[in-house]
């Protein structure tokens, strides 16, 4: 047996792929494909139907950096403020427009804490803006609302409201639109939109706006559009377009926003400072300048003695770097007062001014930018929070150390003070013949110009700070607003479309691939010529009748014209030979032996032979049975009787004239051992003189070796093959009849052939005898009688 398989397993693989036919069997099952395709396609157009559709929405901006490009804002104007000098990273904008605060924020603005459906028959649709019937009005949100959905009925100006609680009970109360609704999980005002009162029912969602804000920031997406150039590209995707548009524009509003508040707070902490030197100033210059005004007016003085001019000269240029580090060192001691001040623990550090110290200018810079990071967290959390405290430390630490930088700076002027103060006084023996009134105003008119010009470097400063103020522009510039496309991205109808009509294609292909791939029966002709040999007579197509007799002389179905195709197959492959006696078998019991053998039969008969059919099923006779004949006498008695005459039990078939049918009898114990015997050849012998052909009907060799003991009688031998009955392996049998010619002119019928099969219906055409069909297939003209 494993060597059978192996010899089939060969055959199988060594046929060349035949694409025609290989198409030829997949269109048999065009119905399968034809009702996946409609329910694939059903599917796909039912879920384009009821899936909502989501849009992409995008805008453009232009982030304003001078490392990208020229830039002309007012900040250039003043460049020695250098608190208002920033450099803008593309990619820290990127991280601030999506970070989580500011979405927050966005959506705060916006009221959407709460969402709208209208309820619909499959699927509930978010309405959104002017489209939805009613807003709701929040003046309390408990966190057990979130998440949690109230359905609302209008009915005019009234409406229900109906609710689940924890039992699961639904909970329905009426209510007036412009009431305050008062729940424990929320309290509200649902007030309806103008010519959208009519009675619909309306599904509100409270949302948690940090959960909310953090899902939006997954859906955002912010990228540069090409890597020379500050423009960034903001999109989402979202079933409502037009919420999507309000929030991307929000958002860029919010963002610049949030930037000139930065720069405007920053500018106006420098202005109040400035204020509050500019008084202690004033009032400082204005007693210098009475001190200069009383002084001279007692002692009388006009003018400056003009002995003294040269040695001023001289010290001229000590008293004006005197001056300079007087001044930086008050400047100095302003800013020290101010950080030492506790009321000024949050505050902005005013600039360094006139301080060129890098160490000192990065110090207050750095406590600039994290005093700033703490007022927009705080706009969001709690001073106790732990992201807040950690910045209040960092403060804490960076105010010691600008003190400590402050003391260092001073005690370095003080040196240098000292010095240019030692210098000066080489000159002050050279000037004590100068009038001690004429010293002593000199003196107090150095203070006098201290104090003026310090007054006069704050005044410009602080103007600057005014004017930096009021030209403060935003961060960025909008290119193209936020927009959504028309063609929505969710659900692809052409991948949806493209997808359902592969599925209903391609399931229906794997069904019959897998089903091809594991039916081990004969199902077409080739199956049969792959693994045999033997000439194919002919194919006998599916009957629907139920009488087993459908060759008839007034009948001309399909079935009945290829009986009669066979015949004349049957009479060229025999061409010049007796063949008389005909064997009928197969590989298996039910694979219509004796239905072929009867309608073989009445197909000869007609054609004017006198033909007998003999039942040598001894085990499983049904040929008397589907005769309607009497099987009480038969072979079986003649065989162990000397008495009986083969006449007498010979019964002629009423339907069919010239045909004559001889039963098996009844059942004997040891059927091959009786068709052993000699008697047998007696009754073919004496049968072969009255009858024209003797169609044997014997069991299947398959199963049982009761058909070899009949192969000395016998001319011809047909062989059945039953489409979707017999197994392939069973074929290795015929081939080895044929090869190993254990009966004589084996030949094989295909029988129970439907379209499936891939055979041909029409009156008069079948296939032709041959070796693997090397006779062409003849029509009804040539063969038909």
């Amino acid at each position: 047996m494993k060597e059978q398989d192996s010899a089939l397993w060969q055959m199988e693989e060594a046929e060349p792929i035949d694409l025609k036919a290989l198409i030829r069997k997949y269109l048999r099952y065009w119905h399968w494909f034809a009702i996946g395709l409609i329910f694939s396609v059903g599917a796909a157009f039912l879920y384009l139907r009821y899936t909502t559709p989501e849009y992409n929405i995008s805008g453009t901006i232009l982030i304003k950096d001078d490392e990208k490009g020229p830039s002309f804002s007012s900040e250039e104007l003043f460049a020695e403020l250098d608190i208002f000098q920033t450099s803008k990273n593309l990619e820290n904008e990127i991280e601030i427009l999506r970070s989580k605060s500011l979405m927050q924020r966005v959506l705060g603005e916006l009221g959407l804490q709460t969402s709208y459906f209208v309820k619909g028959r499959i699927r509930d649709v978010e309405v959104y803006g002017k489209n939805a019937p009613v807003k709701a009005i929040i003046s309390q949100l408990d966190s057990s609302a979130y998440e949690k959905s109230i359905v609302i009925r209008t009915r005019g100006n009234n409406f229900e409201l109906e609710e689940e609680d924890e039992a699961g009970n639904i909970n329905v109360f009426p209510y007036k639109l412009g009431q305050q609704v008062e729940r424990p999980y929320a309290t509200f005002t649902l007030v309806g939109q103008p010519n959208m009162l009519e009675e619909k029912e309306i599904i509100i969602q409270f949302h948690d706006l940090r959960i909310l804000a953090r899902d939006y920031v997954e859906k955002l997406s912010v990228n540069p559009v090409n890597k020379d150039a500050s423009v960034l590209q903001l999109s989402m995707v979202d079933a409502v377009p037009s919420k999507a548009e309000d929030i991307l524009g929000r958002l860029i509003e919010v963002y610049n926003r949030e930037a000139v508040e930065d720069k405007n707070q920053m500018a106006a902490n420098t202005i109040s400072f400035i204020d509050e030197r500019l008084s202690y100033l004033t009032t400082e210059l204005s007693d210098v300048e009475k001190d200069v005004e009383l002084y001279k007016r007692r002692n009388e003085l006009t003018n400056v003695s003009s002995e003294a001019e040269l040695y001023l000269e001289q010290a001229s240029e000590y008293n004006k770097q005197i001056a300079e580090l007087s001044i930086q060192i008050d400047v100095l001691s302003s800013i020290e007062s101010y950080i030492v001040n506790e009321e000024n623990e949050f505050e902005l550090v005013p600039s360094s001014l006139s301080i060129e110290d890098a160490t000192l200018l990065g110090l207050i810079t750095k406590f600039n930018e994290l005093l700033l990071e703490r007022v927009k967290i705080l706009r969001n959390t709690q001073p106790n929070h732990p992201m807040v405290q950690s910045i209040d430390e960092q403060l804490a630490n960076l105010r010691i150390n600008i003190e400590e930088n402050l003391k260092n700076i001073r005690r370095g002027l003080e040196i240098t003070l000292k010095n240019l103060q030692a210098n000066s006084g080489r000159f002050e023996s050279r000037i004590r013949q100068v009038p001690l009134m004429e010293r002593e105003l000199l003196e107090i008119n150095r203070q006098q110009s201290i104090k003026q010009e310090l007054y006069l470097f704050l005044l410009q400063k602080r103007e600057e700070a005014a004017l930096s103020q009021a030209s403060t522009i935003a961060n960025s510039r909008t290119i193209d607003p936020p927009q959504a496309d028309e063609i929505p991205v969710n659900p692809k109808k052409k991948i949806v479309l493209l997808i359902a009509l592969m599925l209903g294609i391609g399931f229906p292909f794997s069904i019959v691939y897998v089903k091809e791939m594991l039916n081990d029966k004969v199902s077409e002709q080739r199956d049969v010529e792959k693994i045999t040999a033997t000439p194919i007579l002919g194919e006998v197509m599916h009957s629907e009748v139920k009488d087993a007799l459908v060759v008839a002389e007034d009948k001309h179905a399909p079935i009945t014209e290829m009986f009669r195709l066979i015949r004349a197959n049957l009479h060229f492959a025999t061409l010049g030979k007796e063949n008389k006696v005909i064997l009928i078998t197969s590989s298996r019991s039910g694979e219509g032996k004796t239905f072929f053998s009867i309608n073989l039969g009445a197909s000869l008969a007609l054609s004017g032979k006198k033909v007998i059919i003999l039942s040598f099923d001894l085990r499983k006779p049904r040929l008397m049975q589907d005769l309607r004949l009497k099987n009480n006498l038969g072979i079986s008695n003649y065989l162990v009787s000397e008495d009986l005459s083969v006449d007498s039990l010979v019964q002629a078939v009423p339907e069919v004239p010239g045909l004559y049918a001889l039963g098996s009898g009844p059942i004997p114990p040891n059927p091959a051992e009786l068709m052993m015997g000699v008697k047998v050849q007696r009754l073919i012998d004496t049968l072969k003189k009255q009858y024209d052909h003797i169609i044997l009907d014997s069991p299947p060799v398959g199963q049982v070796a009761d058909a070899f003991n009949l192969a000395p009688y016998i001319d011809s031998t047909l062989y059945i093959v039953r489409y979707n009955y017999t197994f392939k392996e069973q074929l290795v049998i015929a081939e080895d009849i044929y090869q190993q010619k254990k009966l004589n002119h084996p030949m094989l019928v295909l029988n129970d052939a439907k379209k499936r099969n891939g055979s041909t219906y029409g009156y008069g055409y079948g296939y032709g005898y041959g070796h693997n069909g090397n006779y062409k297939n003849y029509n009804k003209s040539v063969l038909a009688r």
